[in-house]
């Protein structure tokens, strides 16, 4: 099980990276077009601006699909470990305490 979680969570991840990265390169060329839309007048200044805003309203629906896809692999990995949990109760607990004394060793630690 824990192999399918691994080979499952690259492909979401360098997805999520390079949505970002184009999120980020429209905004930027959004931002530039609007700047030099800025210095100029009439008919071209539109077009730059409507351009530039179309970038920023692309870069606003790459966002919300970024987020659907995190919430989709939450509520994926919630899956995952609640099955984990129901199947190995004892092992969960045994983890959970072992994390716990750490934990409290660090914290308890006064320098």
């Amino acid at each position: 099980m824990q192999e399918s979680t691994r080979s499952s969570h690259h492909p979401i991840s360098g997805n999520t990276y390079a949505t970002q990265s184009d999120m980020k390169a429209l905004v930027n060329d959004a931002q530039a077009m609007l700047t030099a839309a800025a210095s100029l007048t009439g008919v071209k200044a539109d077009e730059l601006r409507a351009r530039g805003m179309e970038m920023l309203d692309r870069a606003v629906g790459r966002a919300s699909q970024v987020q659907g896809q995190a919430v989709v692999k939450g509520k994926e990995l919630a899956h995952t470990a609640d099955i984990y949990v129901k199947d190995n109760p004892w092992r969960t607990m045994a983890i959970a305490a072992g994390v716990g004394l750490v934990l409290g060793l660090l914290l308890s630690r006064k320098e």
